[in-house]
């Protein structure tokens, strides 16, 4: 959550302030699934107790982790976040080009790869470290996926292919109104295939160049 506060007062940018209140929305519906449906976490074995006459073994269970099990927050947290910002990327962001295809293309599929396999490893990390089932891993990662579809259908896609829509509407209303011009909150990719990064970088460069050479004629 840090991240994203930090990413949303730095670029001030809707898709950023949307995943990240999308992410809130998610935890709060997990909290809300935990509390129906108050399926347990797994029990764990922690300890055995000293063998008794006939060699019976005793075994002391815990259960690791506090609260509700079903679903698992880790997992739907992961899961939503990994969906939203592959959906992001694929169908908004264009990448910078080395010029060569193949490189291109492998540069994208490994951003893709990476984005996916942090999600699945801190899944499975909660099965690993006892915390949560297979089913409660499946079903938190299952609905993180779902929500974070929806929200971007309905945030990203709905708004640009039919602005006439309540979607395109209310996305209008969220970045023209009074309080988010006063916050200077925009939607660089709606105008920028790259968010606005090359055009930012170009009027820095400039600024840049044109400082070191005021620079240099007064060492001159």
């Amino acid at each position: 959550m840090p991240a994203y506060a930090s990413l949303a007062v730095q670029t001030r940018e809707y898709v950023v302030i949307v995943m990240w209140a999308g992410q809130f929305a998610c935890e709060a519906l997990s909290w809300l699934i935990k509390r129906a449906v108050k399926e347990n976490r797994p029990a764990g074995s922690v300890g055995v107790c000293c063998e008794n006459r006939f060699h019976a073994h005793v075994h002391i269970f815990q259960r690791i982790g506090n609260g509700y099990g079903f679903p698992s927050s880790h997992s739907q947290y992961m899961g939503y976040f990994a969906t939203f910002l592959i959906c992001h990327l694929y169908f908004q962001h264009k990448f910078g080009t080395t010029g060569y295809t193949l490189l291109d293309f492998t540069w994208r599929v490994l951003v893709y790869f990476a984005i996916c396999s942090w999600a699945l490893l801190v899944a499975y990390s909660r099965y690993a470290l006892g915390y949560h089932n297979a089913h409660q891993i499946l079903w938190g990662f299952g609905i993180g996926v779902f929500f974070a579809i929806m929200l971007f259908v309905a945030s990203q896609i709905l708004p640009r292919r039919q602005p006439s829509s309540i979607f395109g509407k209310l996305k209008i209303f969220l970045l023209a109104n009074p309080v988010s011009t006063w916050f200077q909150i925009r939607d660089g990719w709606d105008v920028w295939a790259d968010g606005g990064r090359e055009h930012e970088w170009l009027r820095w460069r400039k600024e840049w160049d044109s400082k070191r050479r005021r620079h240099d004629k007064k060492q001159s």
